[in-house]
């Protein structure tokens, strides 16, 4: 049988999904999040959010549904947060990059206020600001990795985010495991490290796992 480990505790549907395959797998979380307390302004015109993290902080404690004209956002689990919390949602892009180009080609003379992580990635505030775009960035969340050492060596290692590789690596390496990616910009992070990566067809744990499930398909 072989053997998956998720770097994300799932939800009892998503566990079905690999038992039903008959495969085998352990679960634990590589990163604690904390959400921030922050100031923001009672209206936005423009948000940015790149992350499921970011928007459950921003509507944590406070009614603000009313606040955001317009929000752009990586991943559908994303957008479909913003969209349950009543927000007008005009592009919704597969990664950070890919998100910053749409931004720069049609909302050139906009400003936007950018709700991140303390350890968000580079590349869309870079790309803004090098297009001389007004970006303003709030940090709403904390990530902190939690290391955990295996002894077991894993057919499959299901991946969510970069700094969940970064916590996984601390004290274990990818040897000759498949590693499955939910997106461009965690499976870049995972090339770091191995060759061995295959990537999502949507940013969702469920595309992940089908991933998984196909690679490793009994025939």
């Amino acid at each position: 049988m072989k053997s998956i480990l998720s770097t994300k505790k799932l939800n009892a549907s998503q566990r079905e999904l690999l038992l039903n395959s008959g495969l085998s797998f352990v679960e634990y979380d590589a990163i604690d999040i904390e959400f921030l307390d922050f100031e923001a302004p009672s209206k936005i015109e423009n948000a940015i959010f790149t992350s499921r993290n970011s928007v459950y902080s921003f509507f944590k404690n406070e009614d603000r549904s009313n606040s955001i004209r317009n929000s752009f956002c990586v991943g559908e689990k994303t957008e479909t947060i913003l969209l349950k919390n009543g927000q007008n949602v005009v592009k919704t892009a597969q990664n950070a990059s890919e998100l910053a180009l749409f931004i720069i080609k049609n909302h050139k003379n906009d400003a936007f206020l950018y709700f991140s992580g303390t350890r968000r990635r580079d590349e869309l505030p870079k790309t803004l600001k090098k297009a001389n775009m007004d970006v303003f960035e709030v940090k709403t969340y904390k990530t902190e990795l939690k290391s955990m050492k295996f002894a077991q060596k894993w057919d499959g290692i299901l991946f969510f985010s970069p700094s969940g590789i970064e916590s996984f690596v601390l004290e274990n390496n990818l040897a000759n495991s498949a590693v499955f990616c939910i997106g461009e910009t965690t499976a870049a992070a995972a090339k770091k490290y191995t060759n061995n990566v295959i990537v999502s067809n949507s940013t969702t744990v469920e595309s992940v796992i089908a991933k998984a499930v196909m690679a490793f398909k009994i025939k």
